[in-house]
């Protein structure tokens, strides 16, 4: 299902082979939380922005309109009619970020909904099913997502439980999909590393759940508190552990500068919502840095956002009238600011497979990750 095209340095060329279509990596998976890119954009903007992969919300879509009703619509790609590949993940770290209140054991998760604080509860064998119905290509396995700082024992105890659970995972997937009303028959299952910032944690973690030969492989618990370069450090400890043959996913990351570092160390699959969340306050990334448009002079600036981008806001608007709407509290405004951001990611990560491709890809790294970090 993966084949590695080319590698330079650490840094790796692949292609990713779904039910839904081949994804070209490194990819960046654009957020569809409940099956809709937040500000207004649509499957089909998805197609106009260079979007390959789009990631939705376990939890979430549980919550509602509930993984039932997908289902009988025709699963999540049907539902919200995008026909290429989709990931679906594990309502984990949505436990860890939403539920103020919340009771793990062996058995799986009790917690309260953050919409009216109905009870869940949540096992590994509820997520699966989750996800079977919302038939996702890429299914990621349950686990916990602990505090980065959490003291060690907890964090230890943590990972041999989430291996357990990811066995339970598997287990579960296997047994839904003898199912004849299965929705998708070539979803499969990922598992996640986890271990704070223990080094040996994650070490040994990565080895024991490398055992179970999944089809990809997922770093998890990063970009949640720990210092950037401790998070370089994590990667850089993990990755010879991880299979190479098999993808590898790091969840929730992030900046681009942050995604051409992690490139670097060996990262083919990321993805975040801050560039559309960014974007719905006004910050946008272009080729020169970061501009916040709520900024007095771009009221009366008849350029593009960038110069250098070929999206459809760039050719046709300025960066005055959408400040205009951005100001005016005009969803447009926020609808061409999120298409210009997920535009400028997916063309970055084409840039990335094409210097990977040439032998040119520290060059390009060395260049540009101060560049696109700067604020202007």
């Amino acid at each position: 299902m993966f084949k590695l095209i080319s590698k330079c340095g650490s840094a790796r060329r692949g292609e990713y082979r779904t039910a839904h279509g081949t994804v070209q990596t490194p990819v960046f998976m654009n957020v569809g939380t409940q099956a809709a890119i937040k500000g207004g954009l649509s499957a089909h903007d998805l197609k106009t922005v260079g979007c390959q992969i789009e990631l939705s919300n376990t939890y979430h879509l549980h919550v509602r309109p509930g993984e039932e009703i997908v289902k009988r619509l025709g699963g999540l790609g049907e539902f919200m009619k995008w026909d290429g590949p989709t990931l679906t993940d594990s309502g984990g770290f949505q436990v860890f970020s939403l539920a103020k209140l919340r009771k793990i054991d062996e058995e799986g998760v009790r917690f309260n909904a953050h919409t009216d604080g109905h009870a869940i509860f949540m096992r590994p064998e509820d997520s699966m099913r989750i996800q079977w119905a919302l038939g996702s290509d890429i299914a990621m396995a349950f686990d916990e997502c602990v505090q980065s700082m959490t003291e060690k024992p907890y964090v230890q105890a943590s990972c041999a439980r989430t291996t357990r659970w990811l066995e339970r995972c598997r287990a579960a997937m296997d047994e839904l999909h003898r199912r004849e009303d299965t929705v998708n028959p070539g979803q499969v299952l990922w598992g996640i590393n986890q271990g704070a910032v223990y080094k040996d944690l994650r070490v040994e973690h990565m080895k024991r759940i490398r055992e179970l030969e999944l089809p990809g492989y997922a770093i998890g618990g990063l970009a949640v508190g720990e210092p950037t370069e401790q998070m370089y450090e994590i990667i850089e400890t993990v990755e010879p552990y991880m299979p190479e043959d098999k993808p590898r996913y790091l969840m929730g990351v992030g900046t681009p500068s942050n995604i051409l570092e992690s490139v670097a160390r060996g990262v083919d699959f990321f993805d975040c919502v801050m560039p559309a969340r960014n974007a719905r306050h006004g910050h946008l990334f272009t080729s020169e840095g970061i501009i916040n448009l709520n900024n007095a002079k771009y009221q009366d600036d008849p350029r593009p956002v960038d110069a250098e981008c070929a999206c459809p806001v760039c050719r046709t608007h300025s960066r005055a009238y959408l400040r205009h709407m951005l100001r005016s509290g005009e969803m447009l405004g926020m609808r061409l600011a999120v298409m210009h951001n997920l535009h400028f990611y997916n063309t970055l990560m084409a840039d990335i497979r094409r210097e990977i491709e040439q032998g040119t890809f520290e060059d390009f790294r060395r260049k540009k990750t101060e560049v696109l970090a700067k604020r202007i």
